[in-house]
């Protein structure tokens, strides 16, 4: 992929179960971030897209891909089975490794619902190749098992109107072990649709990416 003064953008199909995808390099990448969705999602989400074009502007790269295929997607015990999307996760991250031109560039995961929990047990299992994560209205408690043994810094966005969502967060929040914040958007629902909610979740994936992907940029400042 040659690029230029404009993101290069390419479809993709990952690992062995060929799932179907789409990276975009931006010029001179500080770091890629790794959409993992959750259920009833795709690469195709606005919301998701929505995200990866603002850290786009912030100069990382991003791959959205499917965690299932179009088969596995219709049966409702595969979107919740937190093994398998980890096992796609694990996938991606395959990929990412023999791909030149990203070749150096720190990686995190951008996860939502219960794709977040599938971001969290790949953390805990590559604790060397995932440098950071974030949490968008996610299920962390769906990974309970691996909190503990996640280190890798963990943002957490929940809604205010999210209640039990935002409840499942605050007992996440206390098992995790690494450095980790949790914030609360206010007025929001699970889906961010609220005017300007999911403008503030961008903005906060972007910073805390910035400051635990982007080389230079140091992350002391992160609590």
């Amino acid at each position: 992929m040659m690029l230029s003064g404009r993101s290069a953008s390419a479809p993709a199909c990952i690992g062995w179960s060929a799932l179907p995808g789409e990276l975009v390099v931006p010029p001179d990448p500080v770091a890629l971030v790794v959409f993992v969705h959750g259920s009833g999602s795709g690469r195709l989400s606005p919301r998701n897209q929505w995200v990866a074009r603002v850290l786009q502007r912030h100069r990382m790269a991003t791959l959205l891909f499917d965690l299932l295929t179009e088969d596995e997607a219709s049966d409702r015990c595969k979107v919740f089975d937190i093994a398998l999307l980890s096992e796609r996760v694990d996938e991606a991250l395959q990929w990412v490794e023999q791909r030149a031109e990203l070749s150096g560039l720190r990686i995190g995961l951008f996860g939502a619902s219960t794709g977040a929990a599938a971001a969290l047990v790949a953390a805990a299992t590559h604790p060397i190749q995932v440098a950071a994560v974030v949490s968008r209205g996610g299920r962390p408690d769906l990974a309970a098992h691996c909190l503990a043994g996640v280190h890798t810094p963990t943002l957490l966005i929940v809604g205010s109107e999210d209640r039990d969502v935002l409840e499942l967060n605050r007992s996440a929040l206390r098992a995790l072990k690494c450095i980790k914040r949790l914030e609360v958007v206010p007025g929001a629902t699970h889906l961010f649709e609220e005017p300007g909610t999911l403008e503030s979740v961008a903005e906060l994936a972007a910073e805390w990416f910035e400051s635990h992907l982007a080389r230079g940029w140091g992350g002391a400042h992160a609590q």
